[in-house]
């Protein structure tokens, strides 16, 4: 095979041409660009708020940073400008049903006036009846009532008064009520004289206070009837009276409202019901006039006023908007969701009435868009229950979560649901998406629109220039400082650094921000006007410094020994392997000794790692596809007569990954064929069956990191690191790492097949097979061939020599005679 070129240095890093630059600094740009490479989703985000079917709710879905909020926030305010502004929503009063609130739905801005005229309609209904029921006319009318009632009363007295006189009697009014006593001329006689009289008069007088008795009972069972035609007189006079005023009030009232039938039939109903309780309105202005004179300050705080029912509960005030609504509610839990029904205490008890109905973001948002993050809403009990209740029914009910559970008994309100015409978006990451596309059968009939966020764009000479301008839109919305154009170029090289690929830029603007917030804190720390490249790099330095802690430690622990990699020498069945650890957001590449140990056995490859649980599935597979090669190279003809054992040294935790399998795969060839490695190289990179090494990732971390190791002891020349020929394209090295290998004291080689690899770590040609299917000699492959036949055949002998003492041992038993 051809000798393996090592990397030059400009293969390591693409780097951002400032001269390309048509600028000086970010303030020559307009700075218009808000986000770049975003075309998919704007399609879908302009497609869902246009489309006014139901279900039609959007998902954006994309990791955090990459401005879903801010482009979801743009495209729907821009749309919201255009639509018209929102209705206003009232609850009012059921006075046929008082636990059931009406919800009223009023022209935008109207909903204020109403209450305003609902408010003055009470306090003029109050002082116009308090006037009426006190005019002279009104007085004169019930005292005319009453003085009937009251002759009346008199003339039946008086009718009985004279039927007593002639029986001898007269009526009298004691303390125990109406009585009847006999006369002596004009005097009552006295109990002493009514005693001396004969016997046969006092049994007559008896029999006539008798008879008047129950003539006095007529009378008195008159009285209850005779007292209701006085009060059904008083309350047809009040009614009549009522009716004469209300009907003024309320029809000038009512006239505002024309057009709005729902105003009319409740303004008709508060009619009627003020009719059937005029004794509150003159009871509160009788406490008001008590409050106003001094003679009870107190009169008006004992309880709630009873002509709170005639107030308005102006839910949803839209006056002030201009447009449809948009609301973000950032805490989205059920009730910020679909509002609530508050309570008052009340002489020690809690009560509550349609005044104390609270919305919700629905409401709120209702004839507009819902900005929601989706997880949010996930994580808040009921909330998404509620939510998709809501979008499905499209109305708003009001009701605590214990009534959905049916958990409580004590009374409560019942309002009217809100007619729900509102677009949902969910800001959240693909997972979430998936997982409820797959598990919530209501999700993807709901929320039918996809906005997909890319995590990269395309690096191109167009995009760099678009890339400033965003960069130049960042500048001045953050108020920073303006980039040179060299900064820029460190901005956009490290763009392509966070996705690991020199033609990709990494979408994720958050990051982008977050860099240049602190290269302008260094700029202003150095006391100049404009951010350099030195500014944009010490910015980067110092993020790594503030995460990089447990690497140096780790690093520190291989230093001295603790931790057994070599990176001089060369040694049989060990390797250095290369991973990856992600701390929170600080990844960072660390190398591992792998090594590979061989015996005669059955063909089976065991990695320890999975014999104790350690190794994930990925990493299992690996090894089964380097056992897989193993035997399609090596054992076409004869099974392969061996066991090896495979291992990550001094690893306490979980390996996850398929990275490392062709790095296993040398070790164990080294093993086979005992052939040594140069442990001054390290290995990353998958295997196929067929031997070719493919793409990893981390590829810029795991080669820093082993550079970080030789560079601590010393570069000597003859160390480096194999990649994938596919990863080539990934690289985006650290300045250090690149004038290293321009210096010639370390190497990237970009491997494609096994056997080129193995021909780098041992110095030994990989061997290709002739006609025969046979390798030459000297050769990494004909050494593994040689060592395997020998096991072969060892193998054999051992299986021929138990073989023939077994039928030895059979034999004998055959023999033996047997005692009788």
């Amino acid at each position: 095979m051809s000798p393996i070129n090592p990397l030059s240095p400009e293969a390591l890093s693409r780097r951002c041409n400032p001269e390309e630059f048509p600028f000086e600094t970010t303030e020559d740009l307009d700075g218009v660009v808000a986000l770049i490479g975003q075309e998919r989703p704007v399609s879908a985000l302009r497609f869902g708020v246009k489309m006014r079917r139901q279900g039609y709710n959007i998902y954006a879905l994309g990791p955090s940073g990459v401005g879903k909020h801010t482009l979801v926030r743009r495209i729907i305010e821009e749309r919201a400008a255009q639509e018209p502004p929102p209705s206003d929503w009232c609850y009012v009063n059921n006075f046929s049903q008082p636990y059931r609130p009406r919800i009223l739905r009023l022209p935008q801005g109207r909903g204020r006036e109403f209450k305003r005229d609902m408010a003055r309609l009470v306090e003029d209904m109050q002082t116009a009846l308090s006037a009426a029921f006190e005019s002279e006319e009104y007085q004169a009318r019930r005292r005319a009532i009453e003085s009937e009632f009251q002759d009346r009363q008199q003339a039946t007295l008086m009718q009985l008064q004279e039927q007593a006189r002639q029986r001898g009697l007269t009526l009298l009014r004691t303390p125990a009520g109406l009585a009847f006593a006999p006369l002596k001329g004009d005097e009552v006689l006295t109990p002493d004289e009514f005693e001396k009289l004969p016997e046969e008069e006092q049994k007559r007088i008896r029999a006539d206070v008798e008879v008047m008795q129950e003539e006095l009972q007529k009378v008195i069972s008159q009285a209850p009837r005779w007292e209701r035609e006085l009060r059904n007189q008083v309350r047809a006079l009040n009614q009549e009276i009522a009716s004469i005023v209300l009907n003024d009030l309320i029809s000038e009232l009512a006239g505002s409202y024309a057009d709005m039938p729902a105003v009319l039939e409740y303004l008709q109903e508060v009619r009627r019901d003020v009719q059937e309780h005029l004794s509150d309105f003159l009871m509160a202005g009788e406490k008001q006039r008590q409050a106003s004179d001094g003679e009870n300050p107190l009169a008006l705080l004992d309880s709630v006023s009873p002509l709170r029912r005639y107030q308005v509960n102006l839910l949803v005030d839209s006056a002030d908007v201009k447009g449809a609504p948009v609301v973000y509610e950032s805490n989205p839990t059920y009730t910020n969701l679909n509002g609530r029904i508050e309570q008052m205490a009340q002489m020690g008890a809690l009560v509550t009435d349609f005044m104390l109905i609270k919305p919700g973001a629905l409401h709120r948002a209702n004839g507009g868009y819902l900005i929601l993050d989706a997880l949010k809403v996930l994580s808040n009990a009921y909330a998404w229950e509620g939510l998709k209740r809501a979008l499905e029914f499209g109305e708003v009910r009001i009701e605590s979560v214990l009534q959905i559970l049916s958990l409580t008994s004590t009374v409560s309100l019942e309002p009217e649901p809100m007619p729900l015409d509102v677009k949902v978006v969910l800001l959240g990451d693909r997972l979430l998406y998936y997982l409820l596309s797959q598990y919530d059968p209501d999700f993807n009939e709901l929320f039918k629109v996809a906005a997909d966020f890319a995590d990269e764009v395309e690096r191109t000479p167009e995009m760099h220039l678009a890339y400033a301008q965003l960069i130049s839109s960042i500048v001045r919305k953050e108020g920073l400082r303006p980039l040179n154009r060299y900064a820029v170029g460190a901005v956009i090289d490290h763009a392509a650094r966070l996705v690991s690929d020199s033609e990709r830029l990494t979408a994720q603007i958050q990051a982008i921000v977050d860099l240049l917030q602190e290269a302008n804190y260094w700029a202003a720390e150095a006391n100049v006007p404009v951010i350099n490249a030195e500014h944009v790099q010490q910015a980067i330095d110092a993020q790594i410094f503030r995460l990089d802690r447990v690497a140096k430690l780790i690093q520190s622990e291989i230093l001295r020994r603790t931790i057994h990699i070599d990176t001089t020498g060369e040694v049989i069945g060990q390797i250095n392997g290369l991973s990856v650890l992600q701390l929170g957001n600080f990844t960072f590449g660390q190398p591992s000794r792998i090594t590979a140990t061989v015996r005669m056995g059955r063909g089976d490859v065991v990695n320890i790692e999975r014999e104790v649980n350690l190794s994930g599935p990925i990493h299992s597979k690996g090894v089964l596809i380097l056992a897989s090669f193993l035997n399609a190279r090596y054992a076409s003809e004869q099974p392969l007569a061996l066991s090896a054992s495979i291992v990550f040294e001094q690893s306490y935790g979980a390996v996850e990954g398929d990275s490392a399998s062709s790095t296993e795969l040398y070790a164990l060839l080294s093993a086979i064929g005992r052939i040594p490695i140069r442990q001054g190289l390290a290995v990353t990179g998958s295997v196929d069956q067929y031997g070719r090494v493919q793409a990893i990732g981390g590829v810029n971390e795991k080669i820093e990191g082993f550079f970080d190791l030789c560079k601590a002891r010393g570069l000597t020349g003859d160390q480096g690191v194999l990649i994938p020929e596919t990863n080539v394209k990934n690289l985006m090295l650290r300045n250090d790492v690149i004038e290293a290998v321009a210096a010639g004291k370390f190497h990237i080689y970009p491997v494609s097949h096994i056997d080129e690899g193995i021909e780098l770590l041992t110095g030994m040609p990989a061997g290709v097979p002739n006609k025969q299917g046979k390798y030459p000699k000297g050769t990494v492959n004909r050494a593994v061939i040689d060592r395997l036949e020998k096991m072969a055949k060892k193998r054999r002998a051992l299986e021929s020599k138990e073989q023939a003492q077994k039928e030895a041992k059979s034999g004998a038993n055959e023999e033996t005679p047997k005692l009788e």
